[in-house]
């Protein structure tokens, strides 16, 4: 079997580091500008929390927190973020409700399709992408199913809640926030604070009309018909409430008014789930996802506006939080998810985020941490200098690998010939015969495979010039078989000329090394101070000094130093040894011309020639022996 070049072992290793550059992981990877992920399993079976009603497409709340999310490996404002369905293919509707790197939460609503009652569902979270092109994308309406028609979060300060829906029903007054509710900030109500909903066309309810409200509510001291949420037009009214502890539902109609019955008493304070659902003739309250009355009546035609609290001796004094109202009757096990869900102790069993995930890549690490802040940070100028100082690698790398094969080669060839070499006795011209077959000496015998390989060293060819110049002149007159002194000089000159040729040929492309030596790190000085320009006239044209909007800019600047150098030493290193071993041939062409010189000088000269007798070559038994002069 034939041993592989020494070239194509290189490149078949290269193209071996190329393929496990690629990610390569157990699941598909949704895309590679995203460095981590991780995999969030909602469980309503047995290992969760068990869930046996219909669910289907719900929003989900996803809660991170220090404890099961890495904010530092994020941008700070969460905007490179992204839910994938659990195929890793399908991209997720969200919004970002909260996102606080400093405090490290942040409470994000996922659109999630099919929720299915005792099963298991995953979906991705993918983050960790510095780069200009991860920007935020929030989905608020995408988030909702069409029959969603009202959704606050009641995020906002000193501003009227904003509708999420995206059916615009935004509050008409604002509210007095609630720090550290269910679900971020709430709504603060009592007697002087009642927040109103407009009237539109997607809040109007006909006789019957089938809806669902819901909201977190947190019960104080007992109170007496408490209002939460109301609507009252023309004598007809719908209310919500807590009466002494006891949720309660009252509608009231032009055939009366109707109240759900009284349930088991709230005795702890704190947050609970309230739900309503109307599906026509029935209305079912729920309180923390399990049906805690029902009351067999329709709600009235209500276009009128809602009302958040009630005032007077109806006032709720108390906090909202989340409140969301749709336009069908949601399932038992829709609420029941939502219930659990979005708070409570079981909440971290219903939905678990799993450990992180990184790509299985050797390059994985340019888009995480310092890197990755650096290479997110470089400007097009930096990028500029460093794509110049890619190219100059490359060709310097080249370079010096083809260089050191080609001294390799040239190395053992001269090795060759050397060991030929030193067992001429007379004839000078013998390794340069045609006919492989007479290249016998001392019994051994040169393969084709070595004798071409010694054809290739410069040795041999500057041999080739000197051997030809003698046959020529030998030829030129057969019956004298001397050279003259002033024959040897000129053929001492002819391979001179070769010796030139042939350190020409073993220094070739070595000033690219040089380019790459001074002028890497010049390129790269120029991309740094080209950077720290940008920099410092971005800082003058924002009027503002920040040290973490200048340090990264500083640090991609930095960066093109960096690759200058790092084109440059590793030139520098391969131009020394290769230099080296490019001296060491020339001095063995030197030596081996003079030691040419030396031998045609005792060969052929006429002193040799008047006190020797010829005899027959060795390598050439068939010629008859060179007459002796006399």
């Amino acid at each position: 079997m034939t041993r592989a070049n020494p070239l194509h072992r290189f490149l078949v290793l290269l193209s071996l580091a190329a393929a496990l550059t690629f990610p390569v992981t157990a699941h598909a990877w949704w895309n590679a500008d995203w460095t981590s992920r991780k995999k969030i399993t909602i469980d309503t079976g047995a290992t969760g929390v068990p869930i046996a009603g219909d669910i289907g497409t719900a929003p989900v709340l996803v809660r991170l927190h220090d404890g099961n999310f890495p904010f530092t490996a994020a941008k700070s404002d969460g905007s490179d973020l992204r839910f994938i369905a659990g195929d890793d293919k399908t991209p997720l509707a969200f919004h970002i409700e909260k996102f606080d790197s400093l405090l490290n939460e942040a409470f994000i609503w996922v659109k999630v399709p099919e929720l299915k009652p005792g099963a298991q569902m995953t979906f991705w979270l993918y983050y960790g992408n510095g780069g200009a092109g991860a920007t935020r994308i929030d989905d608020v309406k995408g988030t909702y199913d069409d029959a969603t028609t009202l959704v606050y979060h009641f995020t906002e300060r000193g501003q009227p809640a904003g509708d999420a829906s995206g059916k615009n029903n935004n509050a008409r007054n604002a509210g007095v926030p609630a720090d550290g509710a269910m679900i971020g900030l709430g709504l603060k109500l009592d007697e002087k604070n009642v927040v109103t909903v407009p009237a539109s066309p997607s809040l109007a309810w006909s006789d019957g009309a089938a809806f669902t409200w819901s909201a977190w509510v947190k019960f104080g001291a007992p109170q007496a018909n408490a209002v939460v949420f109301s609507r009252l037009e023309s004598g007809r009214a719908l209310e919500i409430g807590i009466d002494r502890g006891v949720p309660f539902v009252e509608v009231i109609t032009d055939s009366g008014k109707f109240r759900s019955p009284a349930g088991v008493p709230i005795t702890a304070t704190g947050w609970k789930h309230m739900a309503l659902t109307a599906t026509g003739t029935v209305l079912t309250l729920y309180l923390d996802g399990e049906s805690y009355a029902t009351v067999k009546a329709a709600v009235p035609a209500l276009n009128g506006p809602a009302n958040f609290g009630g005032d007077g001796p109806t006032a709720f004094v108390g906090e909202i939080d989340e409140m969301q109202l749709s336009s069908v009757a949601r399932s038992a096990g829709f609420i029941k998810f939502a219930a659990v869900e979005q708070g409570g102790d079981k909440a971290a069993k219903l939905l678990v985020v799993g450990e992180e995930e990184q790509p299985k890549s050797w390059l994985a690490f340019l888009k995480t941490g310092y890197v990755g802040i650096i290479i997110g940070s470089l400007s097009v100028d930096g990028w500029v200098v460093i794509g110049i100082l890619g190219v100059m690698f490359v060709i310097s790398s080249s370079v010096m690998m083809g260089k050191a094969l080609y001294l390799g080669r040239v190395g053992k060839g001269n090795d060759l010939f050397l060991e030929q070499w030193r067992k001429v006795a007379t004839d000078l011209s013998v390794l340069d015969a045609e006919d492989g077959s007479r290249t016998q000496f001392l019994g051994s015998q040169i393969d084709e495979k070595r004798i071409k390989v010694m054809h290739a060293a410069p040795l041999y060819r500057v041999y080739h010039v000197g051997s030809e110049e003698i046959r020529h002149r030998l030829e030129a007159d057969r019956s004298n078989k001397v050279l003259s002194a002033r024959s040897i000089q000129a053929i001492r000159a002819s391979m001179d000329g070769a010796l030139v040729r042939e350190t020409h040929r073993l220094s070739s492309q070595m000033v690219l090394l040089t380019i790459a030596i001074s002028g890497g790190p010049f390129l790269g000085l120029l991309g740094t101070v080209v950077g720290v320009m940008i920099t410092f006239a971005a800082v003058a044209a924002a009027g503002d000094v920040n040290v973490n909007a200048i340090a990264p800019g500083i640090a991609a600047a930095l960066a093109a130093t960096v690759a200058g150098l790092g084109v440059a030493i590793p030139a520098l290193f391969g131009y020394n040894y290769l230099l080296t071993r490019i001296k060491s041939a020339q001095s063995d062409l030197h030596v081996f011309i003079d030691e040419f010189v030396a031998k045609m000088a005792e060969f052929y000269s006429e002193t040799n020639e008047a006190n020797r007798t010829i005899t027959r070559s060795p390598f050439s038994p068939s010629e008859p022996p060179m007459p002796v002069k006399k």
